[in-house]
């Protein structure tokens, strides 16, 4: 039966609609147009709380650049920043026709893509071998075992490797003699310097770094794995087309994000581990910084600035370059 105001499910649907409240807040298309000065006067809780964190930027990366101009001038402690005399290029002239230039840039590469290749995927595995296990009590305890290393100093896990590494006392070259095979000089042999370093780096963060991949893994619907077990599908395929597109994603951001800092290979425990014997391998652009700039008889500053400054550079373009080309190729990227 129809009346003037409709039937019966028309004047219930009219009835059900939401309506607006009064006084409520503008809508999230209308919150655009509405000044900045209003936003922060009905939310300045929110923005006092995000007030620490713009003054630290501010003051710890922003302003710092200030100092960039030591680069482009012959920095001297009597003249100051502005009082030293400018002299443009020179010294990033003088570091790219340096004999140091291509061995640094070589060490420092071939070590943070060393790094980079063998230590990104071995979290991804861990992280889905953990999910994988139905014993949640194993899981737990082998994921504290795992991860409990990040918490340890570099000093403290360099100190742990000369150690477990030492020719003399450790305990690795006497394994290494009990089987009858000559142990290599791990702390001395340059080309023994580079596993050393990766592989202890790996031990120290692997377990860490699967915890991202595990709580991404916590978001797979149960019913992708209830479908595909019904279709007959085992634990290996269910894994592969399942779990790993799942993280792929934060995997991608991540892999950018290791580029983006492939130039600044971990100045400590680089340092640490260098010594004489192994300096045609070890001595990476950050360490040669730090000796030009401060180790030196005579402290190089500006020679030093450019050379940050460079490798600062590079490493940006690496990671801008890194971020097109995984924008086209898996349509997702950092910005």
């Amino acid at each position: 039966m129809s009346t003037d105001q409709g039937n019966f499910v028309d004047q219930l649907r009219v009835d059900d609609a939401p309506k607006k409240k009064k006084g409520a807040g503008p809508q999230i298309s209308d919150r655009r147009t509405v000044p900045l000065s209003h936003r922060l006067k009905n939310s300045w809780q929110l923005y006092l709380l995000l007030l620490p964190a713009i003054v630290w930027v501010a003051l710890f990366a922003y302003w710092p650049m200030y100092g960039i101009q030591i680069a482009f001038r012959d920095f001297t402690p009597v003249g100051g920043l502005t009082g030293s005399e400018f002299v443009g290029w020179k010294h990033f002239e003088k570091f790219l026709h340096s004999y140091n230039f291509w061995p640094l840039l070589r060490n420092t590469l071939v070590l943070a893509f060393y790094e980079l290749i063998a230590g990104f995927p071995i979290p991804i595995i861990l992280a889905l071998a953990l999910n994988a296990v139905r014993q949640k009590y194993f899981s737990r305890v082998v994921q504290l075992i795992t991860y409990a290393p990040n918490f340890i100093s570099i000093v403290v896990v360099v100190g742990i490797l000369v150690m477990l590494l030492d020719p003399q006392t450790g305990i690795v070259p006497h394994a290494f003699e009990l089987l009858g095979i000559t142990p290599p000089a791990f702390l001395t042999d340059p080309g023994w310097f580079r596993h050393t370093y990766v592989w202890s780096g790996i031990w120290q963060t692997a377990g860490f770094s699967a915890i991202i991949y595990l709580a991404a893994l916590s978001s797979v619907p149960p019913e992708l794995h209830e479908a595909a077990k019904v279709d007959g599908a085992s634990h290996v395929r269910r894994m592969w087309h399942i779990d790993v597109p799942a993280i792929m994603p934060i995997a991608v951001v991540l892999m950018i994000l290791n580029v983006g800092s492939i130039m600044s290979v971990g100045f400590e425990k680089v340092l640490l581990m260098q010594n004489p014997l192994n300096l045609t391998t070890s001595q990476v652009i950050d360490t040669y910084v730090y000796e030009v700039g401060l180790k030196s008889p005579i402290p190089q500053y500006s020679y030093a600035t450019a050379i940050g400054l460079f490798r600062s550079v590079v490493g940006l373009i690496l990671l801008i370059a890194v971020n097109s080309l995984s924008r086209r190729i898996t349509k997702a990227g950092l910005f």
